[in-house]
């Protein structure tokens, strides 16, 4: 273990015993650094992406975030990190703020603060003046800005976005990456 943020050694992923997903995945991303990963489709990206945010284990190797295992303090590690999937998660039932709210709760936000925060990450994202519309009425690109938004109200030390961009708008797109 280095001192990395993300530190990854020999990370082996196979799925039913036959299809290697991942085949001694190595690096190390530094305190600031933007770290993007890059291939074609069927790559593993998203394979790493999901060892790394300790939603699926790895078959072999060992990951650290922030000094943290990822097996075996995975709940630790859960409370320094921010994810945003690839693919949309929100509740389209719920309104933006409701969403937001069940995050804050769900990451163990303070309740003092939850306001604060919710509508601090709606207007980083731009949704501040669509917190109370339900999202099934969202945009594609509102709901991707409504995930990040989620995705940063604990205040991560460390955030993943597996294809962060994907539906959103030039001007979505650019205050994503100022952030």
């Amino acid at each position: 273990m280095s001192n990395s943020v993300i530190s990854v050694r020999n990370l082996v992923k196979v799925y039913d015993k036959v299809t290697r997903a991942l085949d001694g995945v190595s690096l190390d991303v530094q305190e600031g650094e933007i770290f993007g990963l890059l291939g074609p489709n069927g790559a593993g990206k998203t394979t790493l992406v999901r060892i790394l945010t300790t939603q699926i284990p790895p078959t072999g190797g060992e990951a650290f975030i922030l000094g943290k295992s990822i097996v075996e303090e995975a709940e630790k590690v859960r409370e320094l990190i921010g994810y945003v999937p690839q693919e949309i998660s929100v509740m389209t039932d719920l309104t933006g703020y409701e969403n937001m709210l069940f995050y804050s709760k769900l990451y163990g936000v303070p309740s003092s603060e939850r306001k604060r925060r919710i509508e601090n990450a709606l207007n980083l994202v731009g949704l501040l003046d669509k917190a109370n519309i339900v999202v099934k009425n969202y945009s594609g690109g509102m709901m991707r800005r409504l995930e990040i938004a989620q995705a940063i109200i604990n205040y991560p030390k460390v955030l993943f976005l597996d294809e962060p961009t994907i539906g959103l708008d030039p001007s979505g797109r650019k205050a994503i990456w100022s952030y």
